[in-house]
């Protein structure tokens, strides 16, 4: 496949690549939350070749992203109350809610299940986009599966050139990391994956409040949301996550075990070690370590490193749990308490 990289604000680019989305192309397109791989929705052999290009396995559902409220009406056979407040507070943005789904929407969509997850991304190339597209777009993130979600064009052509049509350079993505994934179709609302909207907003939305999927507790489940099953996020080299009242000392520890390897550390502020041979400072903030995460592993391996150590300071509030989630899965696990 030859892939054509376009810049957004190009002549005639945005509707070159909506006509290709209907008529079964795969363009990638640039969301307030990371780089999505978008295809018609509705076309069953569209969507396939995504989880073709990506390498992502069947049984994980996708999102359908779409420009209008008017178009749940041929995705979703009912809409709750509850969901109803949710996106007339926080729509668009970087919030997807899972609604039963109706007869129109491909299996493959959905891994079978009853539910659909849908939202309406407030990035305006995405936007311009869909309005021109003027359909559902099926969207997992544009990488590799198991690979660090992209936020820039370039992580995208790293990842995916010549499996797919249209690549539309929208510049870096503001949120960094995806978006908060909400089970609306029970008695209250239910996180299944933390992201760009804190549980905080989504509370006062609603009006009560909003319990946390603990996660799936058998290993044949169909998970209802990206993000809950399968590796995700994690760069090819070693990383550990250092958290706890004694991070710095941590982090001072590893590096010293690891003498002879080409380190790198995420901070969570603008401080340094002396023996890491990359540093990246990830801010100060949940929010600014949201937005700076998967480019900063994506660049560390490409500066070589061997072994990534990160900082995760953070407590509960806004994007922390967020900022938390991706990080653990990105080091697969291997956090270190201090």
């Amino acid at each position: 496949m030859q892939t054509k990289l376009i810049r957004a604000d190009e002549p005639t680019a945005l509707a070159d690549a909506a006509r290709c989305l209907a008529g079964g192309g795969l363009v990638v397109f640039p969301t307030e939350t990371v780089y999505g791989l978008g295809a018609n929705a509705l076309d069953e052999a569209a969507v396939r070749s995504i989880f073709a290009a990506k390498g992502r396995p069947s049984d994980n559902p996708l999102i359908v992203h779409i420009h209008d409220v008017r178009q749940l009406d041929g995705l979703v056979s009912a809409i709750p109350p509850m969901a109803q407040r949710l996106m007339d507070a926080l729509w668009p943005g970087p919030l997807t809610l899972v609604l039963p789904r109706s007869g129109a929407v491909p299996d493959v969509v959905t891994a079978g299940l009853a539910t659909v997850a849908v939202r309406m991304p407030s990035h305006p190339v995405a936007q311009a986009l869909l309005r021109l597209a003027n359909i559902p777009v099926a969207a997992p993130s544009a990488n590799t599966s198991t690979r660090p979600s992209p936020t820039t064009a370039q992580h995208v052509a790293d990842d995916l050139w010549g499996k797919v049509d249209y690549i539309v350079d929208g510049g870096a993505c503001d949120v960094g990391l995806e978006s908060t994934v909400v089970d609306v179709t029970g008695e209250r609302p239910v996180i299944l994956r933390p992201g760009g909207v804190p549980k905080e907003a989504l509370e006062a939305a609603c009006g009560m409040a909003v319990g946390t999927d603990p996660g799936l507790t058998k290993p044949d489940a169909v998970p209802k949301s990206p993000g809950m099953k399968y590796k995700h996020y994690a760069p090819r080299c070693e990383m550990a996550v250092v958290t706890g009242a004694h991070i710095q000392e941590g982090v001072t520890a590893l590096l010293e075990e690891n003498t002879g390897k080409r380190i790198g550390v995420l901070t969570a502020g603008p401080h340094q070690y002396a023996n890491a041979a990359y540093t990246v400072d990830g801010g100060g903030t949940p929010e600014a370590y949201a937005h700076a995460l998967f480019a900063a592993l994506r660049d560390m391996e490409a500066h070589g490193v061997e072994l990534i150590v990160a900082e995760l300071p953070f407590g509960e509030d806004g994007l922390a749990p967020a900022v938390r989630n991706r990080i653990r899965k990105s080091a697969g696990g291997n956090v270190i308490e201090t």
